[in-house]
């Protein structure tokens, strides 16, 4: 594809423009927040607030109400309820977790069923599981612009309350660090990050955005800022590449359709750590031959010389 072709075909596209913009933010946020997941070690808490938005999500169609709307205001709900009851507490219990959040995916399923038997909305099984940037609200923009940046100003604030936490609850404590308080604005920020992950590449989905360029920049550097570079970087990149490819999918086959663009995204993220897994293993390995064979050798003895 030439660059005249892509500059008036893809780029004066409006859904693509929006799909750029609304897809930029929400990498961009999921990417910091992502880090802090990973270190922290709450992936299950970005996993169960993405299921239970899903309940918000496909709610929100049958109250004819905005999408985006329902995957917040039940990621919020969710948030809040966990860290009330506690996070550690709720991962402790694997069976009881299982069945609460198995209910909640059943619920979904029966608003999702209720809306297509009521008519409101034949894509509401796709746009709320796996979700499509290409179809977001042009209107919708401005609003996940602002909750973007409340979550990126809720982990500026508690930055250095996570990290060092991060180093060790005990040490956080004893430097009169507010955990407790720190662990609810992440949380929050935490469910903002996934629920807007949701509404772009569906609630299936959205761990994979906030996850994979999260540890992918992990596996590059230890140091936190430099990882919150790569993976913003990564994921944003990923993000924008992946509704080019869909975009282009629909000049590939005769059928005269694309690939779905959060297939695209999910897929590149997925192949970006995986190259990086396998490249980082390569060099150790690399490495460790090295370091081997200058062991084997043996130096000659002064003495003997």
């Amino acid at each position: 594809m030439n660059a005249a072709a892509l500059w008036g075909g893809f780029f004066a596209s409006a859904p693509v423009q929006t799909a750029l913009v609304v897809g930029g933010f929400v990498a961009a946020v999921a990417g910091v927040v992502g880090v802090f997941t990973v270190v922290r070690g709450q992936s299950f808490a970005g996993h169960a607030l993405a299921d239970l938005g899903a309940v918000g999500g496909a709610a929100a169609f049958l109250l004819g109400i905005g999408q985006l709307a329902g995957f917040v205001g039940a990621g919020l709900i969710a948030a809040v309820a966990m860290e009330a009851i506690g996070l550690r507490r709720i991962q402790g219990r694997d069976v009881a977790t299982g069945v609460v959040f198995g209910f909640g995916l059943g619920l979904t399923a029966l608003f999702l069923y209720l809306d297509t038997i009521w008519g409101k909305g034949s894509n509401a099984t796709v746009s709320v599981l796996f979700g499509s940037l290409f179809v977001i609200d042009p209107a919708t923009v401005p609003v996940v612009v602002a909750l973007s940046v409340v979550a990126l100003v809720l982990v500026l604030v508690v930055y250095r309350w996570l990290l060092m936490d991060s180093l060790g609850t005990e040490l956080a404590v004893a430097q009169r660090v507010p955990v407790r308080l720190a662990g609810i604005g992440f949380l929050v920020a935490l469910a903002l990050a996934v629920e807007l992950s949701s509404m772009s590449i569906g609630a299936t989905l959205s761990t994979a955005l906030l996850i994979g360029p999260a540890a992918t920049a992990l596996r590059l550097t230890k140091r936190f800022g430099r990882a919150i570079g790569v993976a913003v970087a990564f994921g944003v990149a990923a993000t924008w590449l992946g509704c080019l490819i869909s975009y282009e999918s629909y000049y590939w086959g005769a059928g005269g359709s694309s690939w779905p663009v959060s297939f695209c995204i999910v897929a590149l993220v997925f192949a970006g750590y995986l190259g990086v897994r396998l490249g980082t293993f390569a060099l150790r390995r690399h490495r460790e031959r090295r370091a081997g064979v200058v062991g084997a050798v043996r130096l000659p003895d002064p003495a003997v010389a």
